[in-house]
């Protein structure tokens, strides 16, 4: 049912909903709240940690007009809480003023507290009085347009009460394994009485999800098996001869993902391969054997790349070790000229080897003889654009590669379509990194030390964590190097965000490569980026906020040169699960263990939350259920396609899941 239908819900408000990608009731009960309010507890404004989150009822005083800072519209309210004052900020949400009268509130928000100035960073907030229904567990919905919580809480029980809810698994498997129905679940999670209830109806609706999901991948699996139509005529020799060009001996793990490779590029059947492998394990060299294995067959290949940065990087790298073939190069940034001359090139197959960005998957961009595309960090591109650039030629072999360690329970969810290859090794040259937890009382050594280094030449990354508004985490990111650089007066600091366009970033990461700065502030962003070899110190504030995996991607910005490197994690909350998680993390290198390990920590629902969940799975990414969801899924899935239970409803669900991911993105 379209929402301007539901009952109660006049077109305005169905144009704020459309704001939140929500058109039909099925999209707004598939709008799950990101947070639970526990109305008991409520704290004092002054026990919270800096960069936590918090409940507290306080008495609004007075609120300042608009003001701008650049782009910026920005909120300002006074606040009291007892004999504390504070203030409460809102970035690029001016309707707020409208909303916010002085009296009793409920605000709930990120708590900032710097030099004892005390700040919420657009918070929520519900007026409270002698009538107010919040009682027990409140949702908390994720809002990005003027809607208020309350508005979004009437609309989806409105929602609930008109949309009809089916299950795709089979009814002979839910009453074995007594499954609970969907609309209790639904329910349950937008109004639950307990947590063991919220978390009960998570996971019955994740299990729904991943049937669904893994049913696709089965499904799509099967199709892939195509007939290899090229035969590539490359000697195993020749190969052995072309991996002496890197000036290192390929490690045992390597060694195997090419001897994979090399078998399906003679093989029968096209290939479809996903290489997995830690940071610095030798991703790259593997993928260039493979380009090679391509050229000596007299074909072309693509090397995608998901940045500018990173293209151009790799373009240097295919030009260095192919010399003797014709290397192009293909992005956004390339001028019109530029395009049209690598096109025709291209299509006259007066180029081997093409390496670009998203602009490679144009519909102008034409092979002579494709056979061998190579993506770079997989988890940027969607599976649309993976499978749009393997059609630029026929039955064109495929390799994707990731540094994003993937629990192998979880490797069936994101890449159930592609057959896995893990490099579990090192090469011996990449040093490890020295990792340390700094408590506050060390903070201003620590800088002083980092002064040290950058007068021996090296380089700093200072990075905030991720948060839940973009602009909350843009105050935050300026704010901490409006600090640094009071802190730090002889250090040159770059800044770096999310809200960036690509040149910006671009530009900013190459002046930092260039060594135009000493140290950069950024957001996560860094995450996966360029190779900085002077970069020796990666400093992570809040680092209890993120999860080992993504912890573990940004150390390895590091180490990547001949000096030693360190890296220091900063906690804002020494709770015990955290500090046992940052000691996992100084215990060990291999970022496949710290995966698995978040992974038990953390459960699921965080896990693809945080950093891996894409689009398929973003409905669900607030949801908490444990990993067993997961194997129950394959569980259920594995036996509807072997007893062939509604086999019929459970592809045409399928199939309708598959055609969603088009755009999905890991990142």
């Amino acid at each position: 049912m379209n929402l301007i239908s539901l009952k109660g819900l006049g077109e305005k408000r169905a144009k704020d909903f459309e704001k939140l990608n929500i058109r039909t009731t099925n999209d707004l009960v598939r709008y799950f709240p990101r947070t639970y309010l526990d109305m008991t507890n409520r704290v004092s404004v002054r026990e919270v940690m800096h960069n936590d989150m918090a409940l507290i009822a306080c008495r609004l005083v007075s609120v300042e007009p608009v003001r701008s800072k650049g782009k910026l519209k920005i909120v300002r309210a006074l606040l009291e809480q007892g004999m504390e004052s504070f203030t409460a900020v809102w970035f690029n949400m001016p309707y707020v003023v409208q909303r916010l009268k002085p009296g009793e509130y409920l605000f709930y928000g990120r708590v900032q507290n710097y030099y004892d100035r005390i700040s919420l960073i657009s918070p929520t907030f519900e007026r409270l009085d002698g009538n107010s229904k919040l009682k027990g567990l409140v949702p908390v919905y994720p809002l990005k347009s003027g809607l208020a919580q309350w508005v979004v809480r009437d609309a989806i029980r409105r929602a609930l009460a008109v949309e009809e809810f089916s299950s795709v698994i089979p009814e002979e498997l839910r009453k074995k394994y007594r499954l609970a129905s969907l609309a209790e679940a639904f329910r349950a999670i937008h109004a639950p009485n307990t947590g063991a209830e919220m978390r009960r109806a998570a996971e019955r609706i994740a299990l729904e999800e991943y049937f669904t999901l893994i049913s696709a991948f089965k499904l799509i699996k099967g199709d892939k098996a195509e007939a290899r139509l090229r035969k590539y005529t490359v000697t195993e020799r020749a190969v052995a001869n072309f991996q002496k060009r890197f000036p290192f001996a390929f490690t045992p793990g390597q060694q195997g993902a090419v001897r994979a490779i090399y078998d399906d590029l003679t093989g029968p059947i096209r290939m479809n391969r996903l290489l997995q492998g830690d940071v610095g394990s030798g991703k790259t060299a593997v993928a260039l054997t493979g380009i090679f294995m391509a050229a000596a067959s007299g074909f072309q290949s693509v090397y995608l790349s998901p940045t500018e940065v990173l293209a151009a990087q790799n373009y240097a790298l295919l030009q260095k070790v192919f010399p003797e073939y014709r290397v192009g190069y293909l992005a956004g940034a390339s001028t019109a000229k530029e395009k049209r001359d690598i096109k025709a090139a291209l299509a006259a197959g007066e180029i081997d080897i093409l390496c670009g960005t998203h602009a490679v998957l144009q519909t102008d961009v034409h092979f002579a003889n494709l056979a061998f595309c190579v993506c770079d960090e997989q988890h940027r591109f969607g599976v649309a654009q993976r499978n749009a650039l393997s059609e630029k030629g026929e039955t064109v072999d495929v390799l994707v590669m990731s540094a994003t360690p993937i629990p192998r329970t979880l490797s069936l969810i994101f890449y159930g379509d592609l057959d896995i290859t893990v490099i579990p090794d090192k090469p011996k040259e990449r040093q490890e990194v020295a990792t340390s937890v700094i408590p506050e009382r060390k903070y201003e050594d620590m800088l002083g030390w980092i002064r040290g280094e950058v007068r021996r030449g090296r380089q700093a990354y200072f990075v905030c964590p991720k948060i839940e508004d973009d602009e909350g985490e843009i105050a935050s990111v300026t704010e901490l190097y409006d600090r640094l650089r009071t802190n730090l007066p002889d250090v040159r600091f770059a800044l770096l965000h999310g809200k960036m366009n690509e040149k910006q970033k671009a530009a900013t990461m190459s002046a930092f490569k260039a060594k135009e700065y000493d140290a950069l502030v950024s957001t996560t962003v860094i995450e996966v980026g360029v190779d900085v070899p002077d970069a020796t110190v990666m400093v992570i504030y809040n680092a209890e906020r993120f999860g080992l995996s993504q912890l573990h991607q940004l150390r390895g910005r590091v180490g990547r040169g001949s000096e030693k490197s360190y890296c220091f994690l900063l906690v804002g909350s020494e709770t015990e699960t955290a500090v046992e998680r940052l000691t996992v993390l100084k215990s060990t290198t291999d970022g496949f263990k710290l995966a698995e390990r978040d992974l038990e920590l953390r459960g699921s629902g965080d896990f693809l939350g945080t950093r891996q969940s894409g689009k398929f799975l973003s409905e669900i990414k607030s949801l908490k259920y444990g990993t067993e969801v997961i194997f129950t899924a394959k569980k259920l899935v594995d036996e509807a396609f072997e007893r062939r239970l509604s086999f019929d409803e459970i592809k045409a669900a399928a199939m309708k899941k598959y055609e969603s991911l088009k755009d999905v993105v890991l990142n």
